[in-house]
C-alpha cells in the first residue's frame, strides 16, 4: 500500500459515522475500514441504542486499529430528535476521545468519514478534520422508514464533504449532479476468503448438506429489497430441491415470510463461515425485488459468487446488468429467473464460472482502498491548512 495521509510522521486516523453496526453483516464498510485499519487508527460510530436511564459508550476494540463506539443514550431519548440525541451523545464522545485509552492521544488531526448523513448536521465541524468523506453506499432516503429529512441532511453533507465515493454506478450519476468530487467505487471482494468455496478441504455445513438437491442459495440481509413472491415460486418450481436464504432479518416481519417445506430461512451466519455455506449451493441467487431500494444498489455478493466459482442468476438490477452480464444471468420475468435457475443446475457454464473468478481476482478490496486512499490524500492536501506529505508503506 502507499501514498498514506502523514501529518508529524503519523497516519491521519479516522474517525467514521455508520448507520450499521459492526458486527452486522460484513460488508462494504467493514471490508474497507478493516484495511484501512492496517495502517490508520479507525473510530467507528454507531447510532444509539436507547436502554436503559444513564448516556453511556460502551468502546472495544473488535479488529486491530478500529476502535467501536456503541451510543447508549437511555430510553428517554428514543422519541427525541436526531440533533438532540446528537447534543446528548457530543460531551460523552468528546470526553471518551480525551480520557478513554483506545482513544485518547490517538484522534487530533482526522479524517471525517461518513456512511450515515444523518448526523451529519450535528457532528460536522465537531472534530479537527482536515478532510470530510462521504461514502455513499445506497440512496438511504428510498429504504422502507427512511426519515423524512434524510435528503436535506444528506445535502447538508454533500456541501461540506471534500471527496465522495459512490457503491453503485447509478448513485454516482446522482452524486455527480450534486457534487464536483464524487467517484465510483462500486463492490470488491475478499478473494481469498470466498475462493475457500472450491476448497476440497471445506466442509458444508450440516444444515446445507443434509437438503435435497439442487440447492439454490442467497446469503445477505433478509429485507425489503428482496422479491418473496419469486421466492416463493423458485421453491414450488424445485418442489424436490431446496431453498436456503442465509442472512439476518432488517424491517421485515420473519411471521410474514413465505413458507414451504422446502424453503429455509436460516438467519445469520458469521462471516467466516460464508464460504462453505456457497460451497453447498448449486446455483447463487439474486432475487432482488426492481423498486425504489434497489434500483441504486451493486450488491456487493456478486462479485463474492464469482469467487466461489458458482453460477449466478439475478433479476434485472441496473448495476448489475450494466456490470456484471454476461456472467451473472438475468432473468426479467419470474418465469425466465426459474428456467435460468434450472439450467445452472443442470449444466451450469464453466467457461462463465472460471470468467468470473478471474473478474473477482481484478476487483479485490485492496485494489479499491487504495484508489480511495489516493482521492483521500488529494482532498486533505487540498483543503488542509498545514502540510501533508504521503509516503510508501
Amino acid at each position: 500500500m502507499t501514498d498514506l495521509i502523514l501529518r508529524d510522521g503519523a497516519p491521519l486516523p479516522l474517525v467514521v459515522h455508520s448507520h450499521l453496526r459492526w458486527d452486522f453483516v460484513w460488508q462494504r464498510p467493514q471490508q474497507i475500514l478493516a484495511r484501512l485499519a492496517h495502517h490508520h487508527r479507525v473510530a467507528f460510530i454507531e447510532e444509539p441504542l436507547f436502554d436503559g436511564a444513564d448516556a453511556s459508550l460502551a468502546i472495544t476494540e473488535p479488529t486491530p486499529n478500529v476502535v467501536r463506539i456503541v451510543p447508549r443514550l437511555g430510553a428517554s431519548l428514543a422519541g427525541a430528535g436526531v440533533d438532540q440525541q446528537c447534543a446528548r451523545l457530543l460531551p460523552l464522545l468528546q470526553r471518551a476521545f480525551d480520557e478513554h485509552p483506545l482513544l485518547a492521544g490517538r484522534f487530533g488531526r482526522v479524517i471525517h468519514w461518513f456512511y450515515s448523513p444523518m448526523v451529519a448536521p450535528s457532528f460536522l465541524g465537531k472534530f479537527d478534520a482536515a478532510a470530510v468523506v462521504y461514502d455513499c453506499m445506497d440512496e438511504l432516503a428510498k429504504f422502507r422508514h427512511a426519515p423524512r429529512d434524510l435528503p436535506h441532511r444528506e445535502a447538508v453533507l454533500l456541501a461540506r464533504a471534500d471527496v465522495v465515493f459512490a457503491g453503485g454506478y447509478q448513485l454516482f450519476l446522482r452524486k455527480s449532479k450534486l457534487h464536483a468530487n464524487v467517484h465510483f467505487y462500486g463492490c470488491g471482494v475478499d478473494v481469498d476468503h470466498y475462493a475457500k468455496s472450491r476448497l476440497a478441504s471445506t466442509v458444508v455445513p450440516a444444515d446445507v448438506a443434509t437438503l435435497p438437491r439442487p440447492v439454490l442459495g442467497y446469503f445477505g440481509v433478509v429485507d425489503e429489497r428482496l422479491d418473496y413472491e419469486l421466492i416463493e415460486r423458485l421453491a414450488r418450481a424445485f418442489p424436490g430441491g431446496s431453498v436456503v436464504m442465509v442472512g439476518p432479518f432488517a424491517k421485515v416481519d420473519p411471521a410474514a415470510l413465505p413458507r414451504r417445506p422446502n424453503l429455509h430461512w436460516l438467519g445469520q451466519r458469521g462471516y467466516e463461515d460464508l464460504p462453505a455455506y456457497v460451497k453447498g449451493f448449486d446455483a447463487c441467487l439474486m432475487p432482488f425485488a426492481l423498486n425504489e431500494a434497489t434500483e441504486n444498489i451493486n450488491p456487493t455478493k456478486t462479485l463474492e459468487y464469482m469467487a466461489a466459482g458458482k453460477p449466478i442468476v439475478s433479476t434485472a438490477v441496473a448495476d448489475v446488468v450494466r456490470q456484471f452480464t454476461p456472467i451473472v444471468q438475468i432473468g426479467r420475468s419470474h418465469d425466465e429467473f426459474i428456467r435460468l435457475v434450472a439450467d445452472a443446475c443442470v449444466a451450469p457454464d464453466a467457461r462463465m464460472i472460471d470468467q468470473g473468478v478471474e473478474r473477482a481476482r481484478a476487483a479485490t478490496w485492496e485494489r479499491i482502498v487504495a484508489a480511495m486512499r489516493e482521492h483521500v490524500l488529494a482532498a486533505a492536501r487540498a483543503t488542509d491548512g498545514a502540510p501533508l506529505h504521503s509516503v510508501a508503506a
